[in-house]
């Protein structure tokens, strides 16, 4: 056993995270477990952090911060392990949480880690009970790079096994740290904080909406009538992510709240960003600590822990880590939006002060294990283990890459030529060579597509000034739906007329997978919510549709839109009837050696089977999934030229049983089904195949064709418009360009798994 201040073995270590004085719960849990570790080594200045930041000018850090990373640029990522590797470093901890790093699902965090040289220790801030499909692989693969992963609750543990199939030896409790405060009576700082007098409830954190304040608020006045000197403290600022997106709208929403409810007296917005210090003396005066959160799924909370450690007497909703925590009389539990069940929880425990006193004491004591200092000490000791592990058993160390072979070949995005081709009506469907062609107008099919590339654009780069396109887009959706026949119009003319009361199934299908990837993408609520009630009502016709390809473009779609709201049973009925109908074409036509639904390969095959691929994983039917996934691969077999490129089937005659194919006119938009596909393959399996099968499918635009042509314009930033017999069709209109846009997106969205091992995970 080592003597606290002596690990004189361990020498270099480096953290990785959110480091104050950026304003997250996260920042100060690495600020607060660096200050602590460097107090407990022989040499402190050897402890280093490398600080993710989420806006370009970063933040004033201290000293101790030697290295930067912007969370959306991937090279930055590449160049921090290189500087670790470097300084020789003996041991990294990550702090993972999906949102600080960049990439789908924070997948970019891959690029450092895989290249790193040390043992990586990785504390998981959030583990999903309920995880998609990349947010498994990427749980399932940091297990892989990392030495050990430190979670902060029993529940955790669980879920990890359970779930993400982490085995158990790679697991380690360290609980969440605290302040080592002293224990003293209740109201003790009233006068200091300007509330003399009062009985004060305490709530503390980032104000955002899941933290369920107005639940609280609501219970106000029948706690405020029982103790008339009560007065609620909303301690904290809006998350910053919240107040990018809409403000202070939520806070200045509560304060409407306990003004209709008449408790403006009773309730105190302290609207700052406070220090340990300062906050562990709001804790020791509050008589009640209360926590509201809405949601079971916090695996891990700060706030309750320091709640705890002060020896605070807590209420709490029954989210995991309370449920783990205030057993033995730590603190009481109410059900989640029991407004009622709170206030009297509250009335009685500032009734009783014996009884509350009682609590406050056996929260303080189970405190004691968990302060700053013991859980510095116990990283310390995993560290030692891990060292000597990989002294005696030494591991496999990931080689840091030579150079950036994906990103290197992947352009950067531009949408020079999609902000051309938009008016404030919408895009436009044509162009001559790279100027649009206003005599072709607009339709529906762009639109949806370019809506989704808005959505895509703006979840990888949060830039406001996308806003007013994908706005502008969702609009031209909005007007193309028929409410007296619950069917999209497709062709408008420039003129803003349309030309048809009733479009096509498939552009209809169309529709609903642009909305639904609107709803799982949409960068503030009110998009959300003008996605959603769209999708509801444009779902209501695709039961009678007959095209499988608008069955497809559909299930698609409510694939995204349940990704959001899960517990949609009509959407789920009709995603499971759709790809029902479908799979029953593949069986009923499909044979040994033509594993098609139809006679004739058309157009938007992928489509097809991307959409088994999707609902037999998730209905889930693997009949299906295998279905899918067959005919994607055959898709890809017959489309693949002697010289190994993609030469996908031209619509000049199509591909039918008896093997005649048309070579050309190859269109851009069946390269973006196929890398689609092979991407939710390549998700949902984990085989790397998939991947390099969309990789060779947008090396189709870029030149490995059967022209040897470039399709992609970089001077533009276009598409043109696809493979003739005398060459390539010059003109960049917008399906071609949108096609280009979305499969180059899905590609970023893709890179920074690209080096993922791949275990089937389906």
């Amino acid at each position: 056993m080592m003597t606290p201040g002596t690990y004189n073995s361990i020498s270099k270590i480096a953290m990785i995270g959110n480091y104050m004085p950026r304003q997250c719960g996260i920042a100060t849990f690495t600020t607060n477990l660096c200050d602590h570790l460097v107090s407990e080594i022989i040499n402190g200045r050897n402890m280093i952090v490398v600080a993710m930041n989420d806006k370009p000018e970063g933040y004033a850090y201290p000293a101790r911060v030697k290295f930067t990373i912007r969370a959306d640029v991937q090279e930055d990522y590449y160049w921090a392990a290189e500087f670790l590797n470097a300084g020789q470093y003996e041991v990294s901890i990550l702090q993972h949480e999906y949102g600080i790093f960049g990439g789908k699902g924070g997948a970019y965090i891959f690029h450092l880690l895989k290249a790193l040289r040390m043992p990586i220790l990785t504390n998981l801030h959030t583990i999903l009970e309920d995880p998609t499909g990349e947010q498994r692989l990427i749980i399932h693969e940091i297990g892989q790079y990392s030495a050990r992963l430190v979670v902060m609750s029993h529940k955790a543990e669980e879920l990890l096994v359970c779930t993400y199939g982490v085995p158990k030896s790679k697991i380690v409790f360290i609980p969440h740290g605290i302040p080592d405060a002293t224990f003293e009576e209740s109201g003790v700082h009233n006068e200091l904080l300007g509330v003399e007098g009062r009985d004060v409830v305490l709530t503390f954190g980032l104000l955002s909406p899941g933290k369920g304040i107005e639940n609280m608020i609501k219970s106000l006045p029948a706690i405020a009538k029982a103790h008339p000197k009560v007065i609620y403290i909303v301690l904290g600022q809006t998350h910053p992510h919240v107040r990018a997106a809409s403000g202070d709208s939520y806070r200045h929403g509560l304060q409407q709240l306990a003004n209709s409810l008449g408790v403006r007296e009773h309730i105190l917005f302290q609207n700052n960003f406070v220090e340990d210090e300062m906050l562990v003396r709001y804790l020791q005066t509050a008589k009640i600590y209360a926590l509201p959160y809405l949601k079971k799924e916090q695996i891990t909370s700060g706030t309750l822990a320091y709640a705890l450690g002060c020896g605070a007497a807590i209420v709490s909703t029954p989210f995991w880590h309370a449920q783990e925590l205030l057993g033995n009389g730590c603190g009481r539990i109410v059900p989640f939006n029991d407004q009622a069940g709170m206030a009297a929880e509250i009335i009685d425990l500032l009734r009783d002060d014996r009884g509350r006193e009682s609590m406050r004491m056996r929260a303080y004591k189970r405190g004691r294990s968990m302060t700053h200092k013991e859980v510095a000490r116990q990283y310390l000791r995993l560290i030692a283990n891990v060292k000597d592990e990989r002294r005696y058993t030494p591991q496999h160390v990931h080689a840091a890459r030579q150079n950036f072979k994906v990103l290197d070949e992947l352009p950067e995005i531009d949408l020079a030529h999609l902000r051309i081709m938009t008016d404030d009506t919408g895009i436009l469907q044509h162009a001559r060579y790279c100027v649009p062609d206003r005599n072709h107008g607009y339709c529906l099919d762009d639109n949806a597509r370019a809506l989704i590339v808005a959505c895509m654009y703006y979840s990888l780069h949060p830039d406001k000034a996308i806003l007013l396109l994908l706005q502008t887009y969702l609009s031209f959706i909005h007007f193309a739906f028929n409410a007296e026949n619950d069917r999209f119009r497709n062709f408008m003319s420039y003129e803003r007329h349309w030309l048809e009361a009733t479009g096509s199934e498939d552009a209809h299908g169309r529709a609903l997978w642009a909305l639904g990837t609107a709803v799982k993408y949409a960068p503030n609520e009110s998009v959300r919510r003008m996605a959603m009630l769209l999708f509801r009502d444009g779902l209501r016709a695709v039961e009678e549709f007959t095209s499988p390809r608008a069955w497809s473009f559909a299930i698609i779609g409510v694939h995204a839109y349940l990704e959001k709201y899960s517990g949609d049973a009509r959407a789920r009925r009709i995603r499971t009837k759709m790809a029902r109908k479908l799979f029953a074409l593949f069986k009923n036509n499909a044979s040994e050696d033509w594993p098609w639904c139809e006679d004739k390969v058309t157009y938007a095959n992928a489509r097809l089977a991307q959409a088994m691929i999707l609902a037999g994983q998730w209905i889930p039917e693997p009949e299906m999934f295998a279905a899918g996934e067959r005919a994607l691969g055959w898709l890809l077999s017959i489309q693949t030229a002697d010289a190994g490129h993609i030469s996908v089937i031209g619509n000049g005659g199509w591909y039918g049983r008896e093997g005649k194919e048309a070579s050309f006119d190859q269109q851009p938009v069946e390269l973006m089904g196929l890398i689609d596909a092979s991407l939710e393959l390549y998700v949902a399996t984990g085989d790397k195949k998939w991947r390099q099968e969309a990789e060779r499918c947008l090396g189709w635009y870029l030149g490995r064709n059967d022209l040897d042509t470039q399709v992609y314009d970089f001077e533009t930033g276009g598409c043109r418009d696809g493979l003739e017999s005398d060459g390539v069709n010059a003109n960049q209109g917008a399906e071609s360009t949108l096609s280009w846009l979305i499969s180059l997106l899905r590609m970023y969205e893709a890179m920074g798994m690209s080096e993922l091992s791949g275990s089937r995970l389906v």
